[in-house]
C-alpha cells in the first residue's frame, strides 16, 4: 500500500501526530490520528483524503477506490489479510472507501479470529503494516493515553 504508507510518514514527518491521543481503545481496536478540528488531516482547510488501496495475492498493482466486494472479487485474497494482532490500517468513513485521511487503528485481535477470507475487514480497509514486537503495549493502551 505505497500510497497509504507514504501519507502514514508525511505525517509522522510533519508531527502531526506528535502529543496526540489515544480516541478509541475497546478490545477490538486502538485508534488515533482524529485532530481536534474535522475528522482528518487539513491543508488550507480542506481534508486530505486518500484512496482505498488493496494489494490482492497475484496481482501485480493495487486495487484502488473500491471494496474487493464492490469489484466483485469475494475470494480474493489481500496480500496484507486482517489476520493478526496489531495489524494496522488506515480508518475510514464506513460508507465512503476514499475517505482514509490521518486516522489509522491497530487491530487487537488474534488471527483465530479473524482468518483472513472470513473476516469483514479483508479488503474494506487499507491495511500497511504489523505490529511484529512488543504487542502487550498495545494491550495496555487507553483512551486519552498519548
Amino acid at each position: 500500500a505505497p500510497v497509504t504508507s507514504g501519507n502514514f510518514v508525511d505525517l509522522i514527518n510533519q508531527g502531526f501526530y506528535d502529543n496526540m491521543e489515544i480516541q478509541r481503545s475497546d478490545g477490538f481496536v486502538v485508534q488515533s490520528g482524529k485532530p481536534k478540528k474535522g475528522d482528518g488531516f487539513q491543508i488550507d482547510g480542506k481534508e486530505r483524503t486518500l484512496p482505498l488501496e488493496i494489494m490482492v495475492q497475484g496481482d501485480k498493482v493495487p486495487e484502488y477506490e473500491f471494496t474487493l466486494e464492490d469489484l466483485g472479487r469475494y475470494r480474493a485474497q489481500p496480500v496484507l489479510p486482517f489476520n493478526a494482532f496489531g495489524t494496522l490500517s488506515m480508518a475510514r468513513r464506513e460508507s465512503e472507501p476514499n475517505s482514509a485521511s490521518s486516522q489509522f487503528f491497530f487491530l487487537l485481535r488474534e488471527a483465530e479470529l479473524t482468518p483472513s477470507g472470513t473476516n469483514i475487514l479483508d479488503g474494506r480497509y487499507s491495511t500497511f503494516g504489523y505490529v511484529i514486537e512488543n504487542q502487550e503495549l498495545l494491550r495496555d493502551l487507553k483512551v486519552d493515553d498519548m
